[in-house]
């Protein structure tokens, strides 16, 4: 199936220098944002209570959250939960409070201003040390990903297609980052889970970019190295815009649909899935280039014709 109609003759690599600075910009400003607001890490995180309740009739979440501001929680998380009956409570660890008792006094101020009883669905405590243990691992597990595909992508191609496909997988990651600390969007487990998915899709969609300018490098017998890396990139574009859109469209459609719970995973996948088409195009081909690749990196070792054959068939 092709999005688009007929050959396309764009030239991708003749903006690279263009894109290259669009890309640094972005970068430095992520960069900064990281490093003066940081993420603003969820309760998976930085530790706190979890507290689901179901009620009898439809309520409005404003109603709960001023509720519990006026009892002193101001830094309360109030959403939906499944549906507008049930809701999820998310409260920061309070020094001044016994974190085991918080949820029956939260349950109990909630109860309080409604005639109907209210059933806990179910609470949950992660403390403050499981929290820096879980931001640990998360950044690890994001490090062990880009080294295997680091040492993937140097035997499955060579060591400067490694480079580049890791070096956009840098940029996908900093640059959604950097989007969730400057607007200050909550970032929890599934966000992390996200980044991880984006690192997943975007190395898919740069190894069929890599693979047809191999393919095309091989093929072709003239042209320089932009024009071979200008055609596979035109050759792909159908299929990369296809799996892109049909992609977005499952996202799109867990973000107005699936509740506000996963808005901030359906955001990360949104940022990733449009940044990660992007960078297999205009950072992973471009870095490519720019490390000056040819034909002759990409052709098979050559046979000894000198080497002595033995009986087993083997060459000295």
């Amino acid at each position: 199936m092709q999005f688009l109609n007929g050959k396309t003759t764009f030239n991708f690599m003749g903006k690279r220098k263009v894109a290259a600075l669009f890309s640094v910009i972005l970068l430095l400003a992520s960069i900064a944002s990281l490093v003066t607001q940081g993420l603003n890490f969820g309760i998976d995180f930085t530790g706190g209570t979890m507290i689901e309740v179901a009620y009898e009739e439809a309520v409005e979440l404003d109603t709960i959250r001023n509720t519990l501001e006026q009892a002193g929680y101001d830094d309360v998380i109030v959403q939906n939960f499944g549906s507008i009956h049930e809701i999820l409570i998310r409260l920061p660890v309070i020094q001044s409070e016994n974190m085991a008792e918080l949820s029956n006094k939260i349950v109990a101020i909630l109860q309080s201003n409604n005639s109907s009883p209210i059933d806990v669905r179910r609470v949950e405590f992660v403390g403050p040390q499981v929290g820096e243990e879980l931001t640990e691992q998360g950044g690890l597990a994001m490090l062990y990903a880009l080294i295997g595909i680091l040492i993937y992508v140097s035997l499955r191609f060579e060591y400067r297609f490694a480079i580049g496909s890791v070096a956009a997988l840098v940029h996908d990651v900093l640059l959604t980052l950097g989007i969730f600390s400057f607007f200050q969007l909550d970032f929890d487990l599934t966000v992390l889970a996200a980044i991880l998915a984006v690192i997943g899709y975007s190395l898919n969609d740069t190894i069929v970019v890599f693979d047809r300018v191999r393919e095309t490098f091989l093929k072709m017998r003239k042209g320089s190295s932009e024009e071979i890396i200008n055609l596979a990139l035109n050759d792909t574009l159908s299929r990369t815009l296809m799996t892109s859109m049909t992609t977005l469209l499952v996202v799109v459609s867990l973000f107005i649909f699936g509740g506000e719970v996963i808005h901030a995973f359906s955001i990360a996948l949104l940022l990733g899935i449009v940044v990660g088409t992007y960078s297999s195009i205009y950072i992973a081909s471009n870095v490519v280039l720019s490390m000056g690749v040819s034909k002759a990196d990409l052709l098979p070792p050559a046979k000894d014709e000198n080497a002595e054959i033995h009986e087993d068939g083997s060459q000295v």
